[in-house]
């Protein structure tokens, strides 16, 4: 008796099954995504990349956690032989005008995306001079902070920057004053030509009083894109835009940071 019961009733819990929200059967948002700021937080996720106008595709994520001064990539080994650009891509970061590109364990570029949303997917250029595609499919998008007051949310924002007249790179090894706000000098810094090996050295001039910085400690500088980098003892690094003569920590979150250059 109870076996005819089973057997009459599986259809109807399979087709309730069936009809869940999807939302219930997706997979959980990656991990931080909670504490990102806003312009990262709105690429995190689960993302469909594939080569354009072919069919080989790979589920790539976009993770939170930071890997140095830039985030986790996550992928399957196995889309190293459908994709093999990915073979070289170690992590994630946002260019001059918001938008994700694939790093290698070296910090070089291995593909850029300069057009498209969250919403419509991206297309993209790699470093093998192909076409390639990111798209939601699926996959859910992490909720936007509408909620936060119209200044906070601006704040967070990366600032596009058009390196065409953003600073020469040749401009930028010199001394300069780090300041938290305008015109009050905190600490003194030197931004070293590149040395043999490719390195870009910083350091600070004297003494610096300021526990931040000095905790903060930076030890090296790279410019791409009009974004300068300063990069601290331990990895992570932070972005300057250069604003009215002067560099400009951006997005402007956290602790304020400004750097002017002094003259020779």
């Amino acid at each position: 008796m109870e076996k005819g019961l089973i057997r009459r009733l599986l259809p109807l819990l399979i087709l309730a099954a069936g009809s869940l929200p999807a939302a219930a059967q997706t997979a959980p948002l990656p991990r931080g995504a909670d504490k990102a700021p806003e312009p990262i937080r709105r690429w995190l996720g689960a993302w469909e990349f594939a080569l354009a106008d072919a069919s080989r595709s790979c589920t790539v994520t976009l993770g939170a956690e930071l890997a140095g001064n830039r985030r986790q990539l996550r992928f399957p080994a196995t889309c190293r032989r459908a994709l093999p650009i990915l073979d070289t891509a170690a992590s994630w970061t946002l260019n001059g005008i918001g938008q994700p590109q694939f790093m290698d364990a070296g910090g070089n570029e291995v593909i850029g995306f300069q057009k498209g949303s969250p919403e419509t997917g991206l297309d993209g250029k790699g470093s093998d001079g192909k076409a390639y595609k990111l798209s939601s499919g699926a996959h859910p998008r992490v909720a936007s902070q509408g909620n936060q007051n119209p200044a906070a949310t601006a704040a967070q924002r990366i600032t596009p920057v058009d390196p065409a007249t953003a600073p020469a790179p040749s401009s930028l090894p010199g001394r300069y004053i780090l300041m938290r706000q305008q015109n009050r000098e905190a600490c003194r810094l030197v931004l070293s030509p590149a040395a043999a090996d490719g390195r870009q050295p910083a350091a600070f001039e004297g003494m610096c009083p300021d526990t931040g910085l000095t905790i903060f400690d930076p030890v090296a500088w790279r410019y791409a894109g009009g974004r300068l980098t300063l990069v601290a003892r331990r990895g992570h690094g932070t972005d300057l835009v250069f604003e009215n003569g002067q560099w400009r920590k951006d997005p402007a979150v956290g602790a304020p940071l400004l750097m002017r250059k002094l003259a020779p």
